[in-house]
């Protein structure tokens, strides 16, 4: 079976060059592309960026350079377009048409190699599977406990029943969406992914869960410190 791995990072950042940024005395994107290259299996690893940065890191460890388009490295670009645009050039310049694509983002160092082939496997033994993703469960972050501001008051963002208690191990469990790798199976979901579930379509219909206790971005540098502390707990 064909798996190819794409590590995705912008230069275009609030925290200047945070995907390079040092943590641990490695650039941050080390941790992702390494894991990546240490997947079982996978005959191809790319970097889409449009920073040189990026992508002579990303080199570094073994991965072929994408240059990304700049329209496509804004902070109000779409993920989606950024991977239809790497599997064109992938297919275009290499021959190469995987069949399960192993997406990696630049600023989650939380990742481990074992969880990305236990994640390919799962998919591996049903490929009706369209994703497999990491999630967390936050109860925390629930959906009933949110609120959204109208006419300068606040109000519940869902509908709530009057019954839902207010302490979170009551709530029914909730799970958010892991930004540190996502498996997609390219023979069920395909560019332009039209089809899917919102608002990441690109997953496609059948998503399967892969439970982690926790996942990290950098968006700034107190991430980097919990980003440390993570890596030295996890060795």
């Amino acid at each position: 079976m064909n798996i190819s791995v794409l590590l995705t990072g912008r230069g275009n950042n609030s925290l200047s060059d945070k995907n390079v940024i040092s943590v641990l005395g490695k650039p941050l994107l080390w941790y992702p592309a390494t894991a990546g290259k240490n997947v079982k299996g996978a005959s191809s690893h790319f970097v889409s960026s449009e920073n040189d940065k990026i992508l002579n890191e990303a080199h570094k460890v073994g991965y072929t350079k994408i240059v990304r388009p700049d329209e496509m490295a804004q902070p109000n670009s779409k993920h989606v377009d950024c991977i239809i645009h790497a599997l064109h050039i992938m297919k275009k310049d290499y021959g190469i048409v995987p069949e399960i694509l192993v997406v990696l983002l630049a600023n989650s160092a939380t990742i481990k190699s074992v969880w990305i082939d236990e994640a390919i496997s799962i998919m591996q033994a049903d490929m009706s599977i369209s994703s497999v993703i990491p999630v967390q469960k936050n109860n925390d972050h629930h959906p009933f406990r949110a609120k959204k501001i109208i006419d300068g008051l606040l109000q519940t963002f869902v509908e709530v029943d009057e019954n839902v208690s207010t302490n979170r191990q009551d709530l029914e469990s909730c799970y958010y969406a892991c930004h540190n790798f996502w498996i997609l199976n390219l023979t069920k979901v395909s560019p332009p992914f039209e089809k899917g579930q919102l608002p990441w379509k690109f997953m496609g219909e059948k998503i399967v869960p892969y439970v982690i206790e926790h996942s990290l971005d950098v968006h700034n540098q107190d991430d980097i410190f919990l980003t440390e502390m993570w890596l030295k707990n996890n060795k």
